[in-house]
């Protein structure tokens, strides 16, 4: 009962790319600045009951995915102070965020309107 132990055919490629993450500066700086908001992003995405895909199928699962990003995206935009004047929609320049840095607000529902 010994055990065997598969080295794939990357296995090189990898431990080059690991060393290179413990060891470069440059590589560490990017990387801790596109972590926090990649993960606060996937965790936006799977936020409230939405961790497991509803339907089967990936076309389907696609379109959830989307639609949900898109909503996540409006909702962001509304609270960076999206506006609509005239026939235009734009960013309010003198908007100043009330929420604190990375956070978005849960949506609460009035009668009338849903408000975030």
């Amino acid at each position: 009962n010994g055990r065997i132990v598969q080295i794939r055919p990357h296995h090189d490629l990898q431990a080059t790319a690991r060393r290179q993450a413990a060891t470069d500066p440059v590589w560490q700086a990017d990387y801790r600045r596109w972590r926090p908001p990649v993960e606060r992003a996937i965790a936006w995405i799977v936020a409230r009951g939405n961790r497991r895909l509803r339907y089967i199928g990936t076309i389907k699962n696609n379109a959830w995915l989307h639609t949900r990003t898109a909503a996540l995206n409006l909702r962001t935009l509304i609270n960076l102070g999206l506006t609509r004047t005239d026939d235009s929609w734009t960013l309010d320049p003198g908007f100043t965020q009330t929420t604190s840095a990375g956070s978005i607000p849960r949506a609460t529902r009035t009668r009338s309107s849903v408000v975030f």
